[in-house]
This record gives structure tokens, sequence and C-alpha cells, in this order.
């Protein structure tokens, strides 16, 4: 793997989509009725797991890379990058560490969807 980010490609830099039950709300937040506050948000939003270093510019423009057939265009990036955690391994007195994982949640243009 590479270690500057402009020498990858955009499947290196966006490495798969997180599917949870709280990013499937996001994803259909924009369908939404039944409460107000959710009216407001107009553009479906995608949770991806990213490469730890990607910067916002180079997810958006890997999102529309591997989404080129659908012709989606990214309207905002939203970054969240989640620490290692101490776990308990093999008894009471060895220690070890969670991956740490960054999350992108990217904005899409109204009308524009991932399936």
């Amino acid at each position: 793997m590479s270690k500057y980010l402009g020498e990858m490609n955009p499947y290196q830099v966006v490495k798969s989509r997180h599917i949870t039950e709280k990013t499937m709300m996001l994803q259909e937040l924009h369908r939404s009725e039944s409460n107000v506050c959710s009216k407001k948000c107009q553009t479906p939003k995608y949770v991806f797991l990213v490469h730890k270093t990607a910067t916002k510019t180079q997810i958006a423009a890997a999102i529309e890379q591997i989404y080129a057939d659908k012709k989606v265009k990214v309207v905002g990036v939203n970054t969240i990058t989640i620490k290692p955690k101490r776990k308990r391994i093999r008894g009471k007195f060895k220690y070890g560490k969670t991956a740490s994982i960054k999350k992108a949640i990217v904005s899409l243009e109204v009308g524009d969807i991932i399936e």
C-alpha cells in the first residue's frame, strides 16, 4: 500500500460502506415525513470506512469515481476518527487494543442515491 494518498486508487481511499442500524436511519432521513426536524434534511447521507490519512477532498473525489456510473455528486464530507479502546484478552492480566477506525459521512446532492 502506498504511503501517499495521491498515488492510491479510490478503492484504497474508501475501504467499504459502513452499514448499521444507525447509518440506515441516517440514509433514510431525507425520506422521512414524521418528524419536523428531519424534513429539513433533503440530502441523503451515507457512511463509509476510509483510510486513516484520507482528507475530505480525496474522499469526495473517490466516492464520485467509484459511483461514476450512477453520476452522484458529493456535496459534503464529515469525518470521524474513532480511537482504539483497551480490551482484556487471554485472562486477567493481558491487555490489547481494538483497531482505530476513520469513518466518513458523505452527503450527496438532492435526488442522488446509492443502492
